[in-house]
């Protein structure tokens, strides 16, 4: 455990001045703790140069107002940081890679942001046999520097400038997952900044092996979602089992090299038989190739199904050059995938990358810039029903609509992840076979509404037959709460009859308000969807 008292802060020039305080452009000051006195914080306000860009994450639908923004590059400059935001009390807010669907730190209510992209250091810690991450450090870098210092990898998400902050926290899965599991699976300990009941904050470290109120502050951080609980200084990644102190078999190797494709199908060869026929294939192929262990489980794929004014319905794919004749398991994907579909599929790209060359490829990597942005997910354990793919043929077809950044992102979940039992993570949808992404992305301000307005009727419709929303069943398991949607809160537009808690949690909100209130008490970081404190039993 690691604390930084209330009134160590009070008695150095701590973090942040006067100037911040009273909305000022504040230069840096020094912030005190462990000996580091010498080490400045860059704090800045509405005045400085940095603050337009500073207010504002990856979605451009989201600029907050805030006081000051705190860029930290230690624990206790986190700590002094949040103290501040408390003794002067303002709402505060964590900010990690920016990528956020919700205005959850871009919310007129944040006065205060600790921006913890300076906090991005990947290094090895002996004493806990862990490759420890700063929770600002991206995706990117991540894969990176675990494979070129230790030829190891993490099931983590494909697209580079993801901060590990939110990500690993909400679950975190990408194209390794049904191999591996979800980031969570290899979560060994983390770091989080709380404030007590009296008011005092303090970092706390919490791990997979600790039991009681501590375990409980580990486990929420698998799933339980971003912001919620406290500030994530560091994760320590070590998956479960891993012998010894070598950090080469901390984490899992990735493949050596894989096989990548790009495949389109012409949207003006697409009629809707052939449209719901290989949408109803796709996904019927990944429930059957579900279950951990599957001899098909390291084939991952992107089904990108957007408006057809983009042109062409995309499947991007890699699979590992290890397992038997990868481009005959290709060939037979792709032709499951066309059974009965009237228009063949045409190969755009096909070749050989080295797994770290893999994790840079634009098939996957995607790389949002400048852009306004509504997200909504699902995840589906059975393969789509007629109804369903009739309701995004009706949609992504749609005549007085013409946007193609506007669809879904469909892709692979289970394999692994489903060797986890739901209650051993925050994370409980873990009987899934497919993951949803529905997005739209577009520019002017203007638009707002014409294009949030297609996304939920082209969601609400693909599930009307549970009440506009994923509600758990048969076909349906909920939401992901790392692509956070606030729709789900209101009650005209899910009229499931299930809760937004359940839709995320499952059976996991109960223990998850438990911990909330046990660590953060007087609910200091919350926004939107965050967990609200509860006693045993609410």
């Amino acid at each position: 455990m690691s604390t930084v008292s209330r009134r160590a802060f009070v008695g150095t020039s701590a973090l942040v001045g006067t100037a911040a305080a009273t909305g000022v452009t504040a230069r840096p000051a020094v912030a005190h703790g462990r000996g580091d006195g010498a080490r400045r914080a860059v704090v800045v306000g509405p005045g400085s140069p940095q603050y337009p860009d500073l207010a504002r994450g990856v979605n451009q639908r989201w600029i907050g107002t805030p006081d000051w923004i705190a860029l930290p590059g230690s624990t206790e400059q986190v700590v002094a940081a949040v103290q501040r935001a408390v003794d002067t009390g303002r709402r505060v807010a964590v900010r990690g890679g920016g990528h956020c669907f919700e205005d959850f730190v871009g919310n007129d209510e944040v006065r205060a942001v600790v921006d913890l992209s300076a906090m991005n250091a990947i290094g090895y810690d002996t004493r806990r046999r862990a490759v420890e991450v700063g929770a600002g450090a991206r995706l990117g870098d991540v894969n990176e520097q675990l494979f070129k210092r230790w030829a190891v990898a993490l099931p983590a998400g494909s697209c580079p400038t993801v901060g590990v902050g939110g990500h690993i926290s909400g679950g975190g899965y990408g194209p390794l997952n049904r191999t591996l599991g979800l980031t969570v699976d290899h979560l060994h300990a983390v770091e989080v900044v709380v404030v007590g009941r009296d008011g005092t904050a303090r970092a706390v470290v919490a791990s997979r092996d600790d039991r009681g109120a501590l375990h409980d502050l580990w486990w929420a951080h698998t799933g339980g979602g971003g912001g919620t609980f406290g500030v994530v200084t560091r994760y320590w990644l070590r998956s479960p089992g891993a012998p010894g102190s070598d950090p080469r078999r901390a984490l899992p190797a990735p493949p050596t090299e894989l096989l990548v494709a790009t495949v389109v199908w012409p949207w003006q060869d697409l009629d809707r038989d052939s449209f719901v026929t290989l949408l109803k294939n796709y996904s019927a192929w990944h429930v059957a190739h579900n279950t951990p262990g599957d001899p098909e489980a390291d084939l991952y794929s992107h089904l990108a199904l957007f408006h057809r004014s983009g042109g062409a319905v995309a499947l991007n794919v890699q699979l590992s050059t290890e397992q038997g004749d990868p481009d005959r398991r290709l060939d037979s994907f792709l032709a499951a995938l066309g059974r009965g579909v009237a228009t063949r599929s045409r190969t755009v790209e096909r070749h050989r990358l080295p797994w770290l060359m893999a994790t840079q490829w634009s098939g996957f990597a995607d790389r949002p810039s400048g852009k306004r942005i509504k997200g909504k997910s699902a995840y589906h354990r059975t393969a789509f029903d007629d109804a369903q793919a009739q309701a995004l043929h009706r949609h992504l077809t749609r005549t007085d609509y013409d946007h193609p950044g506007s669809g879904l992102l469909v892709a692979p979940y289970g394999g692994r992840v489903n060797a986890v039992a739901p209650h051993e993570t925050a994370l409980a949808h873990r009987d899934s076979a497919l993951m949803l992404m529905y997005v739209s992305e577009w520019t002017a301000a203007a638009e707002d509404d014409r294009h949030v307005g297609f996304l939920r009727d082209l969601y609400e419709d693909v599930y009307a037959a549970t009440g506009g929303a994923p509600a758990p069943g048969r076909s349906t398991a909920g939401a992901y709460v790392n692509y956070a949607d606030t729709d789900l809160k209101d009650p005209r537009r899910n009229r499931s009859g299930v809760s937004w808690q359940e839709l995320y949690f499952g059976t996991n909100h109960a223990r998850l308000r438990r911990t909330k209130a046990r660590w953060d008490p007087r609910d200091e970081f919350r926004h939107a969807l965050s967990v609200r404190p509860g006693g045993r039993g609410k």
